[in-house]
């Protein structure tokens, strides 16, 4: 067998050449042109949100939605350890403190209850993530929002075309935030969205993406940011979306063929396929090693890469990022299943580009490399 697998391919053809010809052609290729405003609404229409906010990246689109809602500073949000760095760095953008809590062992996400045990007077928000194609529980956060009078911010970076419940996921809480990012089931690259049924916030999202521009135009009252999107990376998103079924048709054979060939394999935890309010989108397949083998990820990743599978690690706990310890975050604190799955996790080959023969070389040679490592087990 020959030949490297990487983690995750997009897939683009059809539709999205054709939209970036008209693109190109129009002559309006930044943020000005007519498939940004085409994006948002294709986008917003998906979700059954009444705004979209098309911004440069998944990281932005949270910071702009954490101005938006205008928390007061020094306030705190509650938000899970287990998730990339970008959620934190959006509330320290704006002078809010990070709270976290662990995530449950078998789906990675926060839970209400972890969230509610958190609360104090000066909690200002929740902090709601979907972690690896599985959702949090949006109504059990929601209904302990309401509880406390706490704003909802829902970062649906991994979960596009994802549910919770009945529910689109980013179509949750009071704002929420999207990644376009090559892995993603959508992608233009680099890009993001926010999504809100509030007008108010809305607005003050689009300003803020726009640098406060105001009238006039070079008088300005707030400090924004330029995080458009250009209208050649909308024209991409556009014709994404519109295959999203198609996309999602693909992740979710992807994850039954996994599923299916590693569910004998021993030393290594699954993903859920359902849970009691979701069903696994498989942005990526991911598994847990277990204890009793012996083995991090890290040695197991290695011995992957040199038989040619690549893979991807877990994210690192936000509590033991040695950025925000450095700033005083976090002292002392412990969040077991977080740090476990953080050295124990990893993910396969999981692209949409992927094919079936992949997808049993990748599973076999897993099989093969932990029966390698640990032949005791």
């Amino acid at each position: 067998m020959t030949g490297f697998i990487p983690v995750n391919e997009p897939v683009l053809d059809g539709n999205e050449r054709a939209y970036l010809d008209a693109c190109i052609t129009s002559g309006w290729i930044s943020s000005e042109g007519e498939f940004v405003t085409r994006f948002e609404a294709a986008f917003a229409e998906h979700l059954g949100r009444k705004h979209c906010i098309s911004v440069t990246n998944g990281s932005d689109a949270l910071s702009a939605a954490v101005w938006a809602l205008d928390l007061p500073r020094g306030s705190e949000v509650i938000l899970p350890s287990f998730t990339i760095i970008s959620c934190a760095s959006a509330l320290l953008d704006h002078g809010l403190v990070p709270v976290v809590v662990d995530c449950e062992p078998d789906t990675w996400n926060m839970r209400a209850e972890a969230v509610r045990a958190r609360i104090t007077p000066n909690t200002s928000a929740i902090m709601a993530v979907h972690i690896y194609g599985l959702s949090v529980d949006m109504e059990a956060i929601e209904a302990l929002a309401r509880e406390h009078g706490l704003r909802v911010i829902e970062d649906s970076a991994e979960a596009i075309g994802g549910k919770s419940g009945d529910r689109h996921c980013g179509a949750c809480g009071d704002v929420s935030a999207f990644s376009f990012y090559a892995n993603k089931h959508v992608t233009t690259g680099e890009g993001g969205m926010i999504a809100t049924d509030d007008d108010a916030l809305a607005e003050r999202c689009r300003r803020y993406r726009n640098l406060c521009f105001e009238d006039p135009r070079f008088v300005h009252h707030e400090i924004g940011r330029n995080m458009r999107m250009t209208n050649l990376q909308a024209a991409v998103g556009l014709a994404q979306i519109e295959r999203l079924d198609e996309f999602m048709g693909r992740k979710r054979a992807m994850g039954a063929r996994y599923q299916s060939l590693l569910a004998d394999v021993p030393g290594i935890a699954l993903p859920p396929d359902r849970t009691p309010h979701c069903e696994n989108i498989y942005w990526v397949f991911a598994v847990v090693l277990d204890d009793a083998l012996g083995l991090d990820a890290r040695t197991v990743m290695d011995e992957l890469g040199r038989r040619g599978i690549g893979t991807r690690p877990f994210f690192w706990p936000l509590h033991e990022q040695p950025v925000l310890r450095n700033m005083g975050l976090f002292a002392d604190e412990r969040h077991p299943v977080s740090e476990r799955i953080a050295r124990k996790g990893l993910y396969l080959p999981s692209g949409l580009a992927i094919t079936e023969e992949q997808i049993d070389r990748s599973a076999a040679t897993l099989a093969a490399t932990l029966a390698d490592l640990a032949p005791s087990r």
